[in-house]
């Protein structure tokens, strides 16, 4: 039997290993399913583990290998799913009382993506109750813990995903983000998280939390391993209305290719403004990667980005309460409180004030849009702080207090507005071992610049160890 230590780091390599039947998927599975025994119980990551069908199709892949049927870098990797996307026959509970015995009758797109593509569901992952909220610390099953310090937030919505990916519990996973919750958790996690552009991914069988700003992305511990997720689950669905018609495309394309002779552009402002000192210090370090990489870096502006974060919010609140206003009104107690309270915030919104928020919208994509202009990427942190303790509010960052909830979703909420796709990279840790992030920023549907920059960045900073 193949220990957990002995497996290999990256998704990408498993799959070769898997492809020249080196290794054994049935095994690797076993690995894992024992690993999620012995840590799970301290980080709480999952909420369902469906070991029993994860070894049947962990058998049924590799027989198919054997038989030379291999469907692509995703046949029998084991993978897990945020526990609001739709699994037939297997719970889904939202993180929530309301639908802690659901069992769905069929799968969300993605999920019937995965397993076309031969992944092996491994298990359910934990999610802030309904996804409304950047900390992970409030869902019904319990907080989700980092596993870099188990007494501080994994972030959220998607924390056990990637908590689970960075305990290496798992080789991917996929959250939603509505306001940053792919990117947070992975930046707080010390993993990938990509926020592909509105409308590339479908969002049918993935219980909404805001119909216009609800993403769905893939988290990893490695930018090829995205790169290759993001291939399998992007496509038009015509039962998603947000879903968008696009070309089939290879998001690894140009991971080689180096940025030498490429553009970074650096918002001079906002996303450097009340910044933690670490987390400035290894964003400027970044910063500093891509020019020895031999790209130039531009400062670029970036105008009206706090009203741009302030509709976003706006946009959540009203869309959240719409969605749950049945429930808010007829059994109010089965919602946590903390999440109560935040939905019952969009009960008083105006009207007028949704529909300004919306035209701020398209004004933000058209200063996006020309942020872009002259450069590849646009570069940020992911998030102005470091992971916090479970259960802190507020946070202060140099002098400047706000609250962690505010602090988590200030540089990661703009582009959930434009829709522009996002990319979390890690990109060291604090002196304490926690992880930072940085965000790049891209045009609509360039995923694949995004991920040719974040692999030469990658591979220059860790290199073979990113595998």
């Amino acid at each position: 039997m193949t220990a957990p230590e002995e497996l290999p780091r990256s998704l990408t390599d498993l799959a070769r290993a898997f492809r020249e039947k080196r290794l054994s998927p049935v095994e690797v599975v076993g690995a894992l399913l024992g690993r999620i025994e012995d840590e799970d119980e301290a980080l709480n990551a999952f909420i369902t583990v469906t070991g029993e069908r994860a070894l049947e199709e962990a058998a049924r892949a590799e027989a198919e290998i054997l038989a030379e049927r291999y469907r692509g870098p995703l046949h029998g990797v084991p993978v897990g799913l945020k526990d609001l996307i739709y699994t037939r026959g297997v719970r889904t509970t939202m993180g929530s009382a309301f639908f802690k015995d659901f069992v769905p009758d069929h799968d969300a797109t993605v999920a019937a993506k995965l397993e076309e593509a031969g992944a092996v569901l491994v298990g359910k992952t934990n999610t802030h109750e309904f996804a409304y909220g950047p900390t992970g610390d409030r869902s019904y099953f319990g907080p989700t813990r980092n596993p870099h310090d188990p007494a501080r937030i994994s972030g959220g919505s998607s924390g056990g995903s990637a908590s689970a990916v960075a305990a290496k519990l798992l080789y991917g996973s996929l959250g939603s983000d509505t306001g940053g919750s792919v990117r947070i958790p992975a930046a707080l996690c010390g993993v990938v998280g990509m926020k592909p552009t509105f409308g590339r991914v479908s969002k049918r069988g993935v219980f909404p939390l805001s119909w216009t700003l609800d993403h769905v992305g893939p988290i990893t511990r490695t930018v090829e391993d995205n790169a290759l997720l993001l291939n399998v689950l992007a496509g038009h669905d015509p039962a998603d209305p947000y879903s968008v018609r696009r070309s089939a495309e290879d998001f690894a394309r140009n991971l080689r290719r180096g940025v030498r002779g490429g553009a970074v552009g650096v918002p001079g402002d906002f996303y450097f403004e009340h910044v933690g000192a670490e987390v400035g210090e290894r964003v400027r370090e970044t910063i500093e990667v891509f020019q020895t990489l031999g790209a130039s870096v531009r400062v670029v502006g970036i105008p009206h980005l706090w009203e741009t974060l302030k509709a976003q919010r706006l946009t959540l609140a009203a869309e959240a309460y719409a969605v749950h206003e049945e429930r808010l009104q007829r059994e109010p107690e089965r919602f946590d409180v903390e999440v109560r309270e935040r939905l019952m915030e969009g009960e008083r919104l105006k009207a007028h004030h949704y529909a300004s928020a919306q035209q701020v919208k398209l004004r933000a994509k058209d200063e996006f849009g020309r942020a872009l202009e002259g450069v590849d990427v646009l570069l940020t942190p992911t998030l102005p702080i470091a992971a916090t303790l479970i259960d802190q509010k507020e946070t202060d960052i140099g002098g400047y207090d706000e609250s962690v909830r505010s602090a988590l979703t200030r540089f990661t909420g703009p582009t959930n507005h434009t829709g522009f796709p996002s990319l979390s990279i890690p990109c060291g840790s604090t002196a304490s071992g926690l992880p930072v992030g940085m965000q790049l920023i891209g045009r609509p549907f360039d995923e694949a610049t995004l991920y040719r920059f974040g692999r030469a960045y990658e591979e220059a900073v860790v290199g073979d160890r990113a595998r």
